[in-house]
């Protein structure tokens, strides 16, 4: 494997540490360091030597919300979404992805999601997945979703498992504790993250199923982790109580519409840190690949839009526009989805931890990204790309 020696990095880790050298080898960050470091003369001939001048050095994104398959399907066939390719990734500066079933969990199973999920990682991407998809009871490869994520190395949770939405199998609050109770025994068992990833919908129903879940099981509130909470902002403010009580809420860097009743990503995260709630129960994604589609009365789709990688990056400089500073506006796409999804090598930089960074340029954009110790961007070229791109 090369060796990559990247000086003069503005670090942040996400805390910010200011001017390090770093090196890099065997998939790992081998050596932080504030001196400049000389390689051996027999290591030069196998090192690519990266000047980062300054610039803000920060762990890969991990995008804990991706239809890797395609999502969609919503208005007919002629609707489903393709795969999301590998550069759409590495050029926004994503390294881990969490790919997911959703409407559609029927025409695209758990065996092609898996499958989508080992081609990604074979490109060099890191790769995981969620057993189920939107309905109950959840489509399974093993028989049983406990089964699934005991024997399954690369799925690490269930979802997303649909409620307040009309196309949800509307589930019962006795349904949903089964299913969480599935996740977090095999979380258990496994040392996998074991959540339920719960997708929101627009119905005035909101967080209530959650809310009683909390109050009448005993199982941890980290199990249960909604998302989307963030496209009605009555349901943001709901989903800061149940944060306060243990679960992680994940923000959808989707687009919102002036006077929408909605928040867009980088205001959700701003009001979030604001409110006082708990800063490491926050994280946002993308939806990459999802359709994103209007209903009418009487749930006809009206329009629609497919989510982005390049979102997350364009959420955080908002943030950052938005006046947050680039420390307190990280942890949301780095430590905190590694924390909620126990990737414990991944989300900060530190020696020993995975080499997932990504070099930013003057304008917050992805220069260079390294994804397990392999460089996949460079100087905004994108030097490496999925077999059939």
């Amino acid at each position: 494997m090369t060796l990559i020696l990247i000086r003069n990095a503005q670090l942040y880790a996400p805390q910010p540490l200011g001017i390090r050298h770093l090196l890099i080898g065997g998939g790992r960050i081998l050596w932080i360091g504030d001196e400049a470091l000389d390689l051996p003369v027999p290591l030069r001939a196998v090192s690519r030597i990266i000047d980062a001048a300054g610039r803000p050095t920060i762990p890969g994104l991990i995008d804990g919300h991706v239809h890797v398959t395609g999502g969609g399907g919503e208005a007919g066939f002629r609707t489903r979404v393709p795969a999301v390719p590998l550069s759409r990734f590495t050029t926004a500066g994503i390294t881990t992805v969490v790919g997911l079933l959703g409407t559609d969990d029927v025409a695209r199973g758990p065996s092609e999601l898996l499958a989508t999920i080992y081609g990604l990682r074979e490109e060099g991407l890191n790769a995981y997945g969620y057993a189920g998809g939107y309905h109950v009871p959840p489509a399974t490869l093993t028989g049983s979703v406990r089964g699934d994520l005991v024997f399954v190395e690369a799925l690490i949770g269930i979802g997303e498992v649909a409620i307040s939405d009309h196309r949800s199998s509307q589930p019962t609050l006795d349904e949903l504790l089964r299913i969480a109770s599935e996740c977090h025994v095999a979380g258990v068992m496994t040392g996998k993250a074991g959540i339920l990833h719960l997708h929101l919908g627009d119905g005035a129903r909101g967080l209530e199923l959650v809310r009683e879940a909390l109050r009448t099981s005993e199982l941890p509130a980290r199990v249960f982790n909604p998302t989307h909470v963030n496209r009605r902002r009555a349901l943001f403010a709901e989903a800061l109580e149940v944060a306060r009580q243990g679960c992680t809420v994940d923000i959808t860097a989707f687009p919102v519409a002036e006077g929408e009743d909605a928040y867009p990503a980088a205001e959700a995260l701003e009001r979030y840190l604001a409110a006082g709630a708990p800063a490491d129960r926050v994280t946002i994604s993308s939806d990459a690949g999802g359709c994103l589609p209007c209903f009418d009365a009487e749930g006809r789709v009206t329009h629609m839009d497919v989510g982005s990688s390049g979102a997350l990056l364009e959420t955080l400089r908002e943030a950052l526009a938005r006046g947050l500073p680039l420390e307190a506006a990280l942890p949301a796409f780095t430590t905190n989805p590694a924390k909620l999804l126990r990737l414990t090598h991944k989300g900060s930089l530190a020696a020993g931890s995975d080499a997932d960074l990504v070099v930013l340029d003057g304008s917050h954009h992805a220069d260079t990204v390294v994804v397990r110790g392999e460089i996949h961007v460079i100087d905004r070229t994108c030097i490496r790309r999925g077999t059939f791109e």
